[in-house]
């Protein structure tokens, strides 16, 4: 049962993911680029989970959030680019356990009964979600947390609540 959803802070996918893990009562956390870089300035301080790298490089955080998870999922509409492609080369070359959904190619109930089925097979306790940024792909948000909150269940007993 996945326990905690980490990103890399960015906009679109990652704080997508970042927002259903809060509501959901999951942890939310992850590797950050130092001062807390993102497209649109600082990742905002209520992601209170995150912690910042040694490094401003975005790929540095990715490779610590791919390391640091048991799974990692990668969000794209079309094959993944980017820092996405980068996330999935690493869980690769890592042997972590690897999804990737493009929504271009699968509605949302395709991409949440594929999901459900990935994570009873795969059983991350820490999950990495990964895709574009919002300035690329400005969909990204919105598909990723609405596939989220079908796939994963809520924590009951809400006693994470105050988990880092």
């Amino acid at each position: 049962m996945v326990e905690k959803i980490v990103s890399g802070g960015q906009t679109g996918a990652d704080r997508a993911a970042l927002d259903v893990a809060m509501e959901l009562g999951l942890v939310a956390g992850g590797w950050i680029p130092s001062g807390r870089r993102a497209e649109d300035g600082p990742v905002p301080q209520r992601y209170e989970g995150l912690v910042e790298a040694e490094s401003e490089s975005y790929d540095h955080r990715t490779e610590l959030n791919v390391r640091d998870s048991d799974a990692t999922v990668v969000f794209s509409f079309g094959p993944p680019t980017g820092g996405s492609a980068l996330t999935a080369e690493l869980a690769r070359s890592l042997g972590k356990s690897l999804l990737t959904l493009d929504l271009e190619h699968s509605n949302t109930d395709q991409a949440v009964a594929l999901l459900r089925s990935w994570l009873a097979e795969a059983r991350p306790r820490v999950l990495n979600v990964a895709g574009p940024r919002l300035s690329q792909e400005s969909r990204i948000g919105e598909a990723t947390a609405m596939i989220l909150r079908l796939a994963i269940p809520p924590v009951s007993g809400g006693d994470r609540e105050g988990e880092k």
